[in-house]
């Protein structure tokens, strides 16, 4: 149980610590949006690289704060049942759904996009408009990253609820 405990807390802290750089991307995102919106509608001019780092910036967000959000417990799931279950039962299905659906699935992503974006690497992936982002390779990196991070508070999120699960539950 002692390991168990260990693995949450630090699997916890680097989340934690993940998610809260992460989250300034937010913030990121909503200036170059108003850049993007005063440019074109104010100025008539557009810019591929700047819509472009829009979708750069919204999909690292995406990817990077999932674990994050699995570890906050805001992920979308059906309340309507799960809330009238008990602690035990809430963790029952957190370890079923975690064992039969989470880890699968993310160690698929995590080994399916390995080539792909090793092939961006080795090809030095940019934009294929003109105009647009260099490194497209660097955000194609983000995939296994993001999934990785995923992954391992998915395993945190399983062992808390095996602990539930044998009445030690991790106090934090």
């Amino acid at each position: 149980m002692r390991f168990l405990k260990a693995y949450i807390r630090t699997i916890d802290a680097l989340t934690e610590r993940t998610g809260r750089g992460v989250s300034w991307l937010a913030l990121l995102l909503v200036l170059v949006v108003v850049y993007d919106v005063f440019t074109r509608y104010v100025l008539s001019s557009s810019s591929v690289a700047v819509q472009e780092l829009e979708w750069h910036i919204f999909s690292l967000l995406f990817l990077l704060a999932a674990a994050y959000t699995l570890k906050h417990n805001k992920h979308v799931r059906v309340d309507i049942f799960y809330v009238r279950l008990t602690e035990k039962q809430r963790a029952l299905v957190n370890i079923v759904g975690g064992v039969l659906f989470l880890l699968p699935f993310t160690a698929v992503v995590v080994f399916a996009s390995w080539s792909f974006v090793s092939s961006s690497f080795f090809i030095f992936e940019s934009s294929p408009d003109p105009g647009g982002l260099p490194y497209r390779y660097v955000l194609k990196a983000a995939i296994p990253v993001g999934f990785v991070l995923f992954l391992v508070q998915g395993v945190a999120e399983i062992f808390r609820s095996v602990l539930v699960m044998a009445d030690k539950p991790d106090t934090e």
